[in-house]
């Protein structure tokens, strides 16, 4: 890709080797992606070797890709009530921010997590309790840690600029730390972006209350749920609700030029390659 091609990619898979998603990104022409460092549906932890992190570290001087995010294993939740599910969920988030140090990945994006019914309060106390702890007992992490904008589904956090800001406010300053947009999840959770009013308006909201300059990464996703729907389902770019316009107003915003791109469209089975296709219209509205 030219020097000038937009920080732009998927989330890519590990089978067969960490280094793997590197190498499918670069061969979707891709200047940027996600990738899980471990198995994300399980507790279990997979050691990182010597010889992972050298193919990893290799690979991505063969492709030239170093816009690089991690997505945190599903099953955390530093919200919940549960003392044994938070502190499973601690371990598995200190192991992959040990990780992805290691493998000197920039990003590590977090879903903040449900609180049960706890309350919201008490959730994002723990969240910020269990980060600046994490942070604390292993300083050396290298990896910034981004919390993902939610569809606002049941109990869960980060459905709100406001949310996402206060958990900020609290995490300690020396902590490297940031947000991930989703552009499916802030729809479904009633932050409009389908018009070039409704797109600057929520932009500007997102700047006034958390701050442009936290920002770090983009999810590129349509949604299959309608405006507020508060569930979080992923469509293709400009097949769902939120439809082309959107993608376009983002594509060829300048204030988010530098800031990694990366789609999380569904993995549909079938003689079409999706990736593709989405990755090339999102290229296209780049190019105008």
């Amino acid at each position: 890709m030219p020097s000038d091609a937009p920080l732009l990619g998927a989330h890519c898979s590990i089978a067969g080797g960490l280094e793997n998603a590197l190498y499918t990104a670069h061969a979707y022409g891709c200047t940027a992606l996600q990738m899980f460092t471990k198995n994300a549906r399980t507790w279990a932890e997979t050691p990182l070797s010597p010889e992972a992190a050298a193919a990893f570290d290799h690979a991505r001087s063969e492709t030239g890709i170093t816009e690089i995010a991690s997505h945190t294993p599903y099953l955390i939740n530093l919200a919940g009530p549960d003392p044994t599910t938070r502190k499973r969920s601690n371990r598995a988030l200190r192991e992959e921010l040990i990780r992805s140090s290691a493998l000197k990945i920039p990003y590590a994006v977090l879903h903040p997590g449900s609180h049960g019914g706890a309350g919201e309060a008490e959730g994002m106390e723990r969240i910020t309790t269990a980060v600046n702890r994490l942070f604390s007992e292993v300083p050396d992490l290298s990896t910034r840690l981004l919390l993902e904008t939610t569809a606002g589904q049941g109990h869960g956090i980060g459905h709100t600029f406001e949310q996402l800001a206060a958990l900020l406010s609290e995490i300690d300053a020396a902590v490297p730390i940031g947000v991930c947009l989703d552009t499916s999840h802030i729809f479904a959770a009633g932050y409009d972006i389908r018009t070039r009013s409704d797109y600057e308006h929520t932009l500007s909201e997102f700047d006034r209350i958390i701050g442009l300059n936290r920002l770090f990464l983009i999810h590129l996703n349509d949604s299959k749920v309608e405006f507020g729907g508060r569930v979080d389902r992923h469509a293709h770019i400009g097949q769902g609700r939120i439809g082309i316009e959107a993608f376009e107003f983002i594509m060829r915003d300048e204030r988010l030029a530098r800031i990694p791109k990366v789609i999380e469209t569904p993995k549909e089975k079938g003689e079409r390659d999706w990736d593709e296709i989405n990755l090339s219209v999102l290229r296209r509205l780049w190019k105008g």
